[in-house]
């Protein structure tokens, strides 16, 4: 079974039977529009960066510690990447889904890697500017409007900016280009993420 890839249906599946909070459900779909996105920039393969974008998560509802006195694979991440290696996945994918958590100690060392952990945080505070405008749509969202955004630090006070700085530079990417490019994959996915709102005419 260590040759069984992880595919979109597979994620789908996972994410379905774990997660029944339709916020997460839409966090990891923009995470996957994101990844897809980043796969295309680099050449890489679209599906399985997807693929783990979409999963990345799915153990999250059920296991929200991330540390404590709980047993370490009760953790989250840790316990989503034991059910991965439960169903026979590689090692590699438990591991590419362990490393967006900093407190797992997997090394950031791919493209995908650092692609999953850089737009992990984004994706949220790109969804929360989007549900502030007028029109609730993330059309109306432009790069400027999340840089706005960004310096107001009671705005989407969860998100962690500093996750998101180093991130892009991990990839070698500028910021402003980091968002577009993520801001662009989410605004194709728009109805899917609860972000079509009424856009401006």
């Amino acid at each position: 079974m260590s040759s069984t890839r992880l595919t979109r249906e597979d994620a789908w599946k996972l994410v379905t039977q774990s997660t029944s909070n339709i916020g997460l459900i839409r966090h990891m779909l923009a995470v996957e529009a994101a990844m897809r996105a980043y796969a295309r920039k680099y050449g890489e393969d679209e599906d399985y960066w997807a693929a783990i974008g979409l999963v990345h998560d799915f153990d999250y509802e059920q296991h929200p510690s991330m540390g404590g006195d709980l047993p370490q694979d009760e953790w989250h991440c840790f316990a989503g990447a034991r059910r991965l290696r439960e169903l026979g996945y590689p090692e590699e994918t438990a591991l590419d889904l362990l490393s967006h958590a900093d407190y797992s100690g997997v090394p950031r060392d791919t493209l995908l890697r650092k692609a999953l952990f850089a737009v992990d945080e984004l994706t949220g505070l790109i969804s929360a500017v989007a549900l502030v405008r007028p029109s609730k749509s993330i059309l109306d969202v432009t790069v400027k409007s999340v840089r706005n955004k960004w310096k107001d630090k009671a705005f989407a006070a969860g998100v962690n900016r500093q996750d998101i700085e180093r991130g892009a530079a991990e990839l070698g990417v500028d910021l402003n280009e980091h968002i577009g490019l993520v801001l662009e994959a989410m605004q194709a996915n728009a109805e899917a993420l609860g972000l079509l709102g009424q856009p401006a005419q």
